[in-house]
């Protein structure tokens, strides 16, 4: 069973667009021209779920990492995550590489035209409502938890003390019934 996992070889990997049928041209002795050529892998964590249509942006020198904390991980989509061919079952090179290419490229595309058309909207929506909600919790939320905090400290005191002479000498007399004790300390 032959399967080769991504970042395997860190060789160049060349590829001749030219027909099977084009060998006649080169018994002359000389080389076919490669007309498309990948870039051996180097770091596969960072070039595994990218093109270089990605990699080429306008914007790269203003934010270098865009998803930091990894939300969007799930996203990380390529050809091969998308369609795969079993041996068994083969399309020509030129349908497969052509295949690949637009599919980069149209994913990409899509995403910038898209991108344009809701980035913008969906900013000053997210915007507003997070401005919203950090008002309402500063100015409404929090002050009304502290009152309520204040006005009930008495409440709590009376629930320590309940819990510190009914609850833990009864849990712990259970506990040591069923052989096992249980040590507690305040923080």
């Amino acid at each position: 069973m032959d399967t080769m996992m991504k970042g395997e070889d860190s060789e160049e990997v060349e590829i001749d667009l030219g027909d099977s049928s084009d060998s006649e041209e080169f018994d002359n002795g000389d080389e076919p021209q490669m007309l498309w050529r990948a870039p051996p892998i180097v770091d596969e964590e960072e070039n595994i779920h990218t093109s270089t249509l990605v990699e080429i942006s306008d914007t790269k020198p203003l934010i270098n990492v865009r998803d930091p904390r990894g939300i969007n991980d799930c996203l990380k989509v390529t050809f091969e995550d998308v369609i795969a061919e079993p041996v068994s079952v083969r399309s020509g090179d030129r349908v497969w590489i052509w295949s690949n290419a637009l599919f980069e490229v149209s994913r990409v595309w899509i995403y910038r035209v898209v991108t344009v058309l809701f980035a913008i909207p969906m900013s000053i929506i997210s915007g507003l409502l997070f401005a919203i909600l950090s008002c309402f919790h500063i100015w409404m939320v929090g002050p009304c938890m502290q009152c309520m905090f204040i006005g009930t400290h008495w409440l709590q005191s009376i629930w320590s003390i309940v819990l510190d002479i009914i609850v833990r000498p009864l849990l712990s007399s259970a506990g040591r019934c069923c052989g096992f004790s249980i040590h507690l300390a305040k923080e």
